[in-house]
């Protein structure tokens, strides 16, 4: 008798210690985007809507997607207009190169620019629920490089590091003037 009590103490506390499955709620914050707010080169203190905007990482096809809810084969779902943008940087390099394609569907004004991100990684602890995250500090010296491809000229005639440290997408990162 005395070994099914105790038995049955242990089979007790044994399951007493299991515990439910954890989830990673929804709200949780996960690795932040570089945040890009582009700004007025005649009033830099007014944001500016940037026009059907396609940024392309490297060895991306379609690049990055900004409108979800669009067809899978619609060629909107890639292009943005408005006067902040949020992309991923590589969470396993130090470098990510972006085309950032101002105009993109109109075939007589499109301009490309090339922005090369260089930044050092760390990976931080969340929950046992939703893991590590990558937080992003760009570098001091060359944080970005900027260049040309077509031979035309940049349409973004400035740009400034605001906050190099990328922990959360509430706040601007990068200031491009155009």
């Amino acid at each position: 008798m005395k070994k099914l009590i105790s038995l049955l103490l242990l089979f007790t506390f044994g399951l007493s210690s299991c515990e439910k499955d954890d989830i990673c709620d929804a709200n949780t914050p996960t690795t932040p985007r570089l945040v890009i707010t582009f700004y007025d080169i005649s009033n830099p203190t007014k944001t500016r809507n940037v026009s059907n905007l396609k940024v392309i990482g490297d060895g991306m096809e379609q690049g990055i997607v900004f409108n979800e809810s669009l067809a899978e084969d619609d060629s909107l779902r890639y292009v943005t207009s408005g006067s902040t943008v949020s992309i991923p940087l590589k969470v396993n390099d130090t470098i990510s190169t972006f085309k950032f394609i101002n105009n993109s569907l109109n075939t007589t004004s499109i301009n490309t620019d090339v922005i090369k991100f260089r930044y050092t990684t760390q990976n931080v602890y969340v929950s046992r629920a939703c893991g590590f995250k990558t937080i992003f500090q760009l570098k001091n010296v060359l944080p970005f490089v900027q260049t040309d491809p077509d031979g035309d000229t940049l349409w973004m005639t400035e740009i400034d590091l605001v906050n190099p440290n990328i922990e959360s997408e509430n706040e601007t990162h990068i200031k491009v003037y155009f």
